[in-house]
């Protein structure tokens, strides 16, 4: 009688245990693949976080490396509207030093670009080779901001494979070949003017210039800019993706340039 008692005790513990064992490893289970994953997660976020990004990183694309472009595109930005706009932006009031200073602008660079025959470089070495401020105050009196020369080297001088010193040269040499036309050197009341008309001025006042080589850009009433297309000899050349992206509107105002 005690042997059987004790013989179903141990029966009965021994299937507890059973149970609770079996109960256990249930629970484990989805804890173990809980864990699991989020191990595998932990890793796959520690190799993406030190994983080079090279296909983001636009100093690897080959077309943005250093020299590697067709032409250049000369950006003539009028100042007039530039300040007009900023003085919109800040409640009448702009503190750019074109825009705040003594000397009043009209036609100023804007920049020298690389172009591609489609597309173009930025960006080619970053971080930039350190300018020089003699290059940049020399520069002030057709970019009228340090600022800007600062910005159009590190975004545009780089990727023509030239120093500091050479780049601003050309930019300078590419200026000095445009001639502006009479009727926009003294305008000193708002003039309204078709961009087919700023084109055709520029076109009569350099000989040369094609219709295909020349585009003016605006924002929603005003003109911008006038770009032209030069070799890297600085020759006007055509260039129908730069000349696609012309303004589109009939007619365009031109603010006086101030003091006049």
């Amino acid at each position: 009688m005690t042997t059987t008692i004790t013989d179903r005790i141990a029966v009965s513990l021994a299937f507890t245990l059973i149970l609770l064992v079996s109960a256990l490893a249930q629970d484990a289970q989805p804890n173990s693949v809980a864990g699991a994953a989020e191990r595998f997660a932990q890793e796959r976020f520690a190799q993406d976080r030190f994983q080079p990004r090279f296909q983001s990183d636009s100093r690897r694309d080959p077309r943005n490396q250093p020299g590697n472009f067709d032409f250049y595109v000369l950006a003539l930005s009028w100042s007039p509207s530039f300040c007009e706009a900023s003085r919109e932006r800040n409640g009448g009031r702009s503190n750019q030093p074109q825009c705040a200073g003594e000397r009043p602008y009209s036609f100023v660079v804007h920049g020298l670009w690389p172009q591609h025959e489609r597309g173009f470089p930025r960006d080619c070495q970053v971080p930039a080779p350190r300018l020089s401020r003699n290059i940049v105050n020399t520069m002030l009196d057709i970019m009228p901001s340090q600022r800007l020369v600062f910005n159009q080297w590190d975004r545009h001088g780089t990727c023509t494979g030239m120093d500091g010193q050479k780049y601003f040269d050309t930019v300078r040499k590419a200026r000095e070949i445009i001639q502006i036309p009479t009727k926009f050197q003294d305008i000193s009341n708002y003039l309204a003017v078709t961009p087919g008309d700023v084109e055709k001025a520029f076109m009569e006042a350099n000989p040369g210039l094609a219709a295909d080589a020349i585009t003016v850009t605006c924002d929603h009433r005003r003109l911008s800019e006038v770009r032209i297309c030069m070799s890297k000899d600085l020759q006007f050349r055509g260039c129908p993706e730069v000349d696609r992206r012309s303004c589109r509107s009939d007619k365009v105002m031109m603010p006086p340039v101030r003091g006049g």
